[in-house]
């Protein structure tokens, strides 16, 4: 069994850098033809943009700021240039965000995600994933007929014919929820269906902890994680090694400090940020509210692109405080100003029946000063009074997370 997809998958880091980064000028080029990103991007040489450095300078676009754009400039919200008829499906997701499938049969670039569980072509897959009007029934249908798989187009529930469908078929892997696929197996047990074909699963959509993993491969069912977003297609998957989530190829991915657009250190916890080199629908810096961190050094897979370790919470962490909202990007302001501190954590609490809020913050230089001046802009930036906590550094977690609220229900 060939190993790997291709050869992009097994370059050097250098040469995948030099690859991307070679691109991004043109694909920001043509980016800003759109009037949202000639907007956005206003200033901008795109020949300059030629490393990660240069990139991180760049302003964030936001998927939470998607709905409205959206609803402003109907159907892409002034971001895409390619004719709407030039497009393959139209979708919508919850917001509502508009979405288009470009023409090519791997259109969403999924196909690396069913190669790497294993998948090859003949192989039959059961795809739950929804077909209606959501895209997330056709990402993996692509990518599995690309493959040269047969799809059962199943879709979600009606178990009593997914049941028929499989003991027809008898198809040798699974695309779905984690969830769904213990429903077919806790049913299909209680049942008396034969389903012993299913031996392989790409899972994504929802959580999948430690011990339904272990349940689903106790039952015969070799299962893998696959990490997407209905805009940008697969953005990460899980190889055999087991070590993290695989980057996709032709991403560029960044971990960056929630509310801001500055990258942070390798392994330190993250908001995840893509840019999309895709011609049809480019996507620089799109921030999307998930949190995530890098590994370091190479998989055993063979594979050298970058590896998060998956899905680690929300970054969106915006919380009242006496009735006006504090936000990550205000704390990130704080720690612009006073660059002796490290990572920062604001903790909103009650004092009798009174919010309250501390900021924690790292530093190795700890003064009564620099406490009081700390404070003083905490203030001024969110227009509320707080404490100022300085704690040595690296004892705050590491977990991605800038306001945590812990006044309870």
């Amino acid at each position: 069994m060939t190993d790997h997809y291709d050869a992009l998958e097994t370059r050097s880091t250098a040469e995948r850098e030099a690859e991307l980064f070679g691109r991004l000028p043109s694909v920001l080029r043509a980016a800003m033809a759109a009037p949202a990103y000639a907007e956005r991007l206003k200033g901008i040489d795109p020949a300059s943009v030629t490393s990660r450095a240069a990139l991180a300078q760049l302003p964030v676009l936001r998927k939470s700021e998607l709905p409205a754009l959206h609803k402003a400039a109907l159907p892409f919200g002034g971001l895409v240039t390619t004719p709407i008829g030039s497009f393959g499906r139209l979708f919508t997701s919850p917001g509502p965000i508009f979405e288009p499938q470009s023409a090519e049969l791997d259109s969403w670039s999924s196909a690396r995600a069913l190669f790497a569980a294993g998948l090859r072509p003949g192989d039959v897959l059961l795809n739950t994933f929804s077909y209606h009007l959501t895209p997330g029934g056709f990402i993996f249908d692509s990518a599995a007929r690309a493959l040269g798989c047969a799809v059962i187009p199943a879709g979600p529930g009606n178990t009593e014919q997914q049941f028929e469908l499989i003991e027809a078929y008898r198809p040798t892997a699974y695309a779905g929820t984690p969830d769904f696929l213990k429903i077919l197996l806790d049913n299909g047990a209680s049942s008396g269906r034969d389903i012993s074909s299913l031996k392989r699963a790409v899972v994504s959509g929802a959580a999948f902890p430690p011990s339904l993993q272990a349940e689903i491969k106790a039952r015969g069912i070799d299962a893998y994680q696959a990490f997407g977003t209905a805009d940008l297609g697969l953005l990460a998957f899980e190889t055999p090694a087991r070590q993290g989530m695989t980057v996709n190829e032709g991403l560029i991915v960044e971990i960056v400090r929630p509310g801001t657009g500055d990258p942070v250190p390798e392994g330190d916890v993250g908001e995840i940020v893509v840019t999309s080199l895709n011609p049809h629908h480019p996507w620089i810096r799109l921030a999307l509210g998930d949190l995530s961190a890098a590994l370091p050094g190479a998989s055993a897979c063979g594979r050298t692109n970058m590896r998060i370790k998956g899905w680690m919470g929300r970054a969106d962490q915006t919380t009242k405080v006496k009735g006006m909202f504090v936000r990550p990007e205000q704390v990130a302001e704080v720690g612009k100003r006073h660059p002796e501190l490290g990572r920062l954590r604001l903790v909103v609490t009650r004092d009798g029946e009174s919010d309250a809020m501390t900021l924690k913050a790292e530093t190795a230089n700890a003064t009564s000063a620099l406490n009081d001046a700390a404070a003083a802009t905490l203030r001024a930036v969110t227009k509320l009074g707080g404490k100022v906590e300085l704690v040595a550094p690296g004892s705050l977690p590491n977990d991605g997370k800038v306001i945590t609220d812990e006044r309870g229900s």
